[in-house]
């Protein structure tokens, strides 16, 4: 079975632009941005604790990926809409160099 790796964009330019500049998605960066906060605070009382208590470094260890999963996760959930952008320009520049093949 093929796999397929390549992100479908039904949403015209405009559409997304006009999300991007919408009270809606001001209202999800925010609340996104409210969550790498609390994970950065949450990091550093990581640290604070483990110079308190007697953690192993592998559990320490475990717990910062998850965090910095977690940052990563939202970091790109915040870029998602130009990621779609640059789908959008990609297939049309294919699709544009598709015509001057032809």
């Amino acid at each position: 079975m093929k796999e397929n790796t390549q992100i479908t964009v039904n949403a015209t330019r405009m559409q997304i632009e006009e999300f991007k500049e919408s009270v809606l998605w001001k209202d999800i960066s925010r609340e996104l941005d409210f969550w790498l906060e609390g994970f950065n605070r949450e990091q550093d009382a990581i640290v604070d604790n483990a110079s308190l208590n007697n953690y192993t470094s592998a559990s320490i260890l475990l717990h910062l990926g998850d965090i910095n999963g977690r940052k990563k996760a939202v970091a790109y959930f915040k870029q998602i809409l130009d990621v779609f952008l640059e789908v959008l320009d990609e297939k049309k520049e294919s699709q544009d160099k598709g015509l001057e093949d032809n």
